[in-house]
Parts: C-alpha cells; structure tokens; sequence
C-alpha cells in the first residue's frame, strides 16, 4: 500500500467521522462549546487538587523520613551499646562456663579409660577363673 493511498484513507475516515458526530450531538454548537470549556476547566480544578493531595503526601513522607532518620539512629545506638554491655557482663561467665565443659568433658575421658581398664582386669581374671561378678556386686553395694 501507497502512503498516499493511506493518508487519503485516513483524511476521508477523519470527515465522515466528524460529520457523524455534528449530526449526532444532542448539543448545539455553541452550547457543545460551552459543555466542552466547563468540562475542561473542571478537569483542570481536579487536576490541581490531585497535585496540590500529591505535594501534601510528598512532604508529609519527607518529614515522616526525617523524623524516622532522627529517631531510629539513637534507638539503634541505644541497642548496639545494650549488647555490647551484655557482652561483656556475661563473658565471665562465658569463660567460666567453657572451663567447666572442659573440666567435665576431661572427667568423663576419666571414667571412660577406668571403665575400660576395669573391663580388661575382668576378663584377665575371667579366663584365669578368678572373676566373680557376683562378688565385685556386693563390693559396689557395701
């Protein structure tokens, strides 16, 4: 297709398209007009009070972030200074407590080998014939 052929397309659909809607108006022109122009500037009014709502919500969000920037810094610094002072309170007992793992952890490899060399004296003296485990029982109850 030509671009001429469109554009002449184009101008002839613009025509009939204007002329249907002049003899379909249900206004006359100078009243159509007049509809038109209080149309527009009531489009205008809202237009300006949807931008004075939008700058209003605009500001009230930049104060809001100032404010928050204000406040949450010392809440933070609060907070921060809280653990700290719980850190070091609680790291002697920390300490302490770690010792203490140790110390039972070491006591239990303790009683883990005398167990074992228990065990051991008990089947050396099971295969010499000396083991009596009813006798070791009434040693343990006395």
């Amino acid at each position: 297709m030509k671009v001429a052929n469109f554009f002449i397309g184009f101008g002839a659909g613009l025509a009939a398209g204007a002329v249907v809607v002049l003899f379909s108006a249900p206004q006359s022109g100078p009243e159509f007009r007049t509809s038109v122009k209080s149309s527009s500037s009531d489009w205008k009014e809202r237009f300006s009070e949807l931008k004075e709502k939008v700058n209003g919500v605009k500001e009230s969000v930049k104060h809001l972030s100032e404010e928050s920037k204000e406040t949450v810094k010392p809440v933070l610094d609060d907070l921060k200074e809280s653990f700290k002072q719980y850190q070091e309170a609680t790291a002697p007992d920390k300490e302490h407590m770690q010792l203490e793992i140790k110390a039972i952890q070491n006591s239990i490899k303790e009683i883990e080998a005398e167990l074992k060399k228990h065990k051991k004296n008990d089947k050396k003296k099971e295969k010499k014939g000396e083991y009596n485990p009813d006798a070791s029982e009434r040693k343990q109850g006395e």
